[in-house]
């Protein structure tokens, strides 16, 4: 099994997403230890974590990355804005969001429950595509650091390799 794909977004001129960072799935990350998300995202360094559900409208955070692991139940997302992309998500996947990448629920199980974290801890902002947000988020969305850590593997992983 591949560790991780990732899937790149161009701006639609409402969801900025980024033009130089992928999101990363990686499809049964957890699938047989889902209770362990929260714990390895913290441990990798993503921590003020949360364990909820996806909003049902185009949002996104300038300000930081997102980490998404399933902890139950699937989904699917939208993701990328309006003309993006639907992603089926079940328990054990993990998304990583890079800054400024649109997301949204479609549908969920009745169980669906996600765990997020951010790197270094971030408190994120909720964008939801207005213009008057740019220019101020495209330059936020750059500045953006890189991870230290893959949320998932730590020092090494996919997501170091391809975020360079």
């Amino acid at each position: 099994m591949e560790k991780a794909n990732f899937i790149h977004f161009e701006d639609d001129g409402m969801i900025p997403n980024n033009d130089s960072l992928g999101v990363a799935i990686y499809p049964g990350a957890f699938e047989n230890n889902p209770e362990k998300i929260e714990e390895t995202f913290n441990k990798n360094g993503w921590t003020n974590s949360w364990t909820n559900g996806v909003f049902d409208y185009h949002h996104y955070h300038s300000n930081t990355h997102e980490a998404l692991g399933v902890r139950s139940g699937s989904a699917v997302l939208m993701l990328g804005g309006e003309d993006g992309q639907e992603i089926e998500v079940k328990t054990g996947d993990v998304a990583v969001l890079p800054a400024g990448t649109g997301h949204k629920k479609l549908s969920a199980s009745d169980d669906f429950q996600i765990v997020g974290a951010y790197p270094g801890g971030v408190s994120p902002n909720k964008k939801v595509g207005n213009l008057d947000e740019r220019p101020y988020v495209l330059e936020d969305i750059q500045n953006t650091p890189l991870p230290q850590k893959d949320p998932v593997y730590g020092n090494e992983g996919p997501l170091l390799d391809n975020w360079k």
